[in-house]
């Protein structure tokens, strides 16, 4: 028989029996279910949160092996959100989910951060319409949030709390093409830009196909530093380096940075790296490869 007490017992001496308590009775909204966004669920399930909003459309395929929880030849084909649903039930069996199974969209977004404690961001990279939505609906109904995202074998992470800046005055996305859009994402997440020095092959990373690689290490650091963040914020214990502070953390280097991007994009420092990553893409389109930013 199930028991809450004791499924999560050994969570309390790094939180209190009543901050256990407390998490029981949080809820977490992720859109995605995909690399990072599956793993955050299953990470906050076993951390004790109550309470889930799931949105995802889409369903497993092969490609999605090589890093995605609940990616198995038994749920080829089957939709994320089913099988994600139920591998936390499985952990928490009393868990209140609400499920979007068309994703999240401006039609559904309010529906979406309806009574929730915090959103964790799970979109694919290349979301951009479905992640300038999210995000724009936290600001405006006083939701905090938290991205953090695979970047070759490390995390890059930022935090967005109410009243704070907001995810578009970071990363300034409104009004450019769907290609200067994910250079903005990609290097207002990574400032430092730990990860590229060690990109094997750079025909891998293609912003107008929007592909690239991603590795399990990474999608799995990612939750850790998601999860941790939540509980920050969920207990209300703890700083929390909200933009223009974000974070990188690097395995394959064993660095880490913690960035102050003061206007993010628009960061002197930021619109001279900006700059020198539309002269790569120029260049790599030129040569008839793939963009390399």
């Amino acid at each position: 028989m199930f028991d809450y007490d004791v499924a999560f017992s050994r969570n309390i001496g790094w939180v209190s029996a009543a901050e256990q308590a407390a998490l029981r009775g949080k809820r977490v909204a992720i859109a995605g279910l995909g690399g990072v966004g599956g793993t955050h669920l299953l990470t906050l399930a076993r951390l004790g949160v109550g309470a889930f909003t799931l949105a995802e459309f889409d369903a497993f395929d092969l490609a999605n092996f090589n890093r995605q929880s609940g990616a198995t030849v038994s749920t080829l084909g089957r939709p994320k959100l089913d099988v994600l649903v139920a591998l936390a039930l499985d952990i928490n069996p009393a868990l209140d989910i609400r499920q979007l199974p068309d994703g999240v969209t401006a039609a559904n977004v309010d529906e979406f951060l309806r009574g929730a404690d915090l959103y964790v961001d799970g979109l694919d990279f290349f979301a951009f319409d479905a992640r300038r939505t999210t995000f724009a609906a936290c600001a405006r109904l006083g939701v905090p949030a938290t991205t953090a995202a695979p970047l070759g074998m490390g995390v890059a992470s930022l935090t967005f709390l109410p009243g704070r800046m907001t995810f578009e005055e970071y990363f300034r996305l409104e009004g450019h093409p769907e290609e200067e859009q994910a250079v903005r994402l990609l290097l207002g997440l990574s400032p430092a830009m730990l990860q590229r020095s060690y990109l094997a092959d750079r025909s891998r990373v293609d912003f107008a196909a929007k592909r690239g690689p991603s590795t399990v290490m990474a999608c799995q650091l990612c939750a850790g530093v998601a999860a941790t963040e939540a509980l920050k914020i969920l207990l209300g214990r703890g700083r929390v380096y909200a933009a223009p502070w974000g974070l990188q953390y690097d395995a394959y280097r064993q660095k880490f940075v913690r960035t102050w991007r003061p206007l993010g994009n628009r960061n002197p420092l930021q619109q001279i790296a900006l700059a020198i990553a539309r002269r790569q893409l120029a260049r790599g389109r030129s040569a008839g490869g793939a963009s390399t930013a």
